[in-house]
């Protein structure tokens, strides 16, 4: 592909995504002040949504509340002031996989490093339009923030996905050198992939035991959830601006729900804690999708890092299925192990600390989990499991099978076969093991001698006699000897 249109389409996909993003709040933003409030201010409404993007985008809000606001509904003057950096995931999620499969494309096309930095460049520059465009009292934002941080949103998935398709499809570049070096040793040659996709699996299971805990609980907790809505009293168009609000917040709710089954657990304000070991939460705010944390929980949920156990050896096993049973020295297993823990560990911990951040002033300054002991935590769990899997040994019932990783057992009587003569099996014929350990030569040069078809019609004892030559004359027509001899009465012609 030309490589002006592999940078004009990352352009687009960074524009798109930008674009989509933004439009996401506006629309939504723009019928509720239409319906509910009788007119659209656009001056508000735009540096609104850019701010709620922004905020999706990992940037941290200082939120300044008017006097008058804070007069009228009785807030204290220390609580007008406040960060707002609890960031809604879904945007930031949503740019992320969009920015990966535009790194890709620009891999396959063979100019990744173009591609990715002609995204990052336009990123960059719609997050300077968004930022000048959209000052206002009451949310202000850094600058360097606003420029670093949705540009990085949309950079590192980027380069990640496009060094992730240089290493499939090549690059005849610094990838492809990079890969040569890493398999020049056969002990090592399977390690990269073996680890990036036990690592893959590994977060992914993280976040899946997330969904998985978030889904019991709100089907658990549902009546909870409803009460709150009920007690807010909002009509249709509110409750569906609250939904679509709690939405965004989803993700960051499963990334809790990880470090809930890790044991770690998260914070819902300083000094709280919502754990398999127990909750400590005080008052809440009157959220609808907190509803679903427990108030109490039973020392059974402390089965939950059985899960994270799991997920590590499921990510154990796909890494040495991609090595093979048999690899040889345990130094490339432990290798993988350490990647598959670390790496684990550190996705985690990353995942806690884009789901973590402060909604309010006060105790609610600290709110999503720790870092560091997610991280700890994980790791540990993950080395579990990951370690029973890539260690453990392969039980191979017959020296055969062990010394032919692909044999074949015949289901009819639990002989050996190589893959290649299983279609023998299929026809019918049965071979024992004893016959292959005598060697393939022989059984070949077995097969290929000629086929006595007579054998079965002659009486036991009798003697073998030669078929006669179909090209030879008869006995009548032969000048020299004359006629055959008549057979005698005792014989019965053949």
């Amino acid at each position: 592909m030309n490589r002006l249109l592999v940078a004009l389409l990352a352009a687009f996909d960074a524009l798109i995504a930008a674009a989509v993003g933004v439009a996401a709040v506006l629309a939504p933003l723009t019928v509720f002040w239409v319906v509910g409030l009788g007119g659209a201010d656009w001056g508000t409404l735009w540096p609104t949504s850019v701010r709620i993007w922004q905020l999706g985008n990992l940037v941290p809000l200082q939120i300044t509340l008017p006097p008058e606001y804070l007069t009228a509904t009785g807030i204290p003057t220390d609580a007008g002031q406040f960060w707002l950096s609890l960031a809604p995931l879904a945007f930031a999620g949503g740019v992320a996989i969009f920015a990966a499969r535009s790194g890709a494309r620009a891999a396959r096309a063979g100019a990744w490093i173009l591609g990715v930095a002609s995204g990052t460049l336009v990123t960059a520059v719609i997050a300077w339009l968004l930022w000048r465009s959209s000052a206002n009292p009451v949310a202000a934002v850094y600058g360097w923030q606003a420029l670093l941080l949705p540009t990085a949103v949309f950079a590192l998935p980027a380069l990640g996905g496009a060094v992730v398709g240089a290493w499939r499809h090549g690059d005849d570049g610094p990838v492809d050198a990079l890969r040569l070096r890493l398999t020049r040793d056969t002990d090592w040659a399977s390690v990269p992939e073996a680890a990036a996709r036990g690592l893959g699996v590994a977060v992914a299971g993280f976040v899946g035991v997330g969904a998985l805990l978030v889904a019991i609980a709100t089907l658990a907790r549902g009546g909870q959830v409803v009460a709150l809505f009920e007690s807010a009293h909002v009509d249709a168009l509110g409750a569906t601006m609250v939904e679509l609000g709690q939405l965004a917040y989803l993700p960051t709710l499963v990334v809790w729900g990880g470090a809930f089954a890790a044991g770690p657990g998260f914070a819902l304000g300083t000094g709280t804690t919502v754990s398999p070991v127990g909750t400590d939460i005080g008052v809440l705010p009157g959220i609808p999708l907190l509803g679903i944390i427990p108030e109490t929980v039973s020392s059974w949920m402390l089965l939950s890092v059985l899960l994270i156990v799991a997920v590590g050896f499921i990510a154990g096993a796909t890494a040495r299925v991609r090595q093979g049973a048999d690899a040889g020295t345990p130094a490339p297993r432990l290798a993988v192990l350490g990647i598959i823990v670390i790496g684990g560990g550190a996705g985690a911990a990353l995942l806690a600390a884009l789901a973590s951040g402060s909604i309010g002033p006060g105790r609610l300054a600290e709110v999503g989990p720790a870092p560091g002991a997610v991280a700890l935590a994980v790791g540990v769990e993950l080395a579990v499991g990951a370690a029973i899997a890539l260690f453990s040994p392969v039980h191979r019932s017959h020296p055969y099978a062990a010394a032919h990783p692909d044999a074949y057992a015949d289901p009819r009587d639990g002989t050996f076969l190589p893959t290649r003569d299983v279609s023998r099996v299929v026809s019918g014929e049965t071979f024992r093991l004893a016959d292959l350990d005598a060697g393939e030569s022989a059984a070949d040069a077995e097969e290929t001698q000629p086929l006595d078809v007579g054998a079965a019609a002659r009486e036991p004892g009798e003697a073998h006699e030669p078929a006669p030559d179909a090209a030879a004359k008869p006995d009548a027509d032969r000048p020299d000897e004359g006629a055959a001899p008549a057979p005698s009465g005792d014989e019965t012609p053949r």
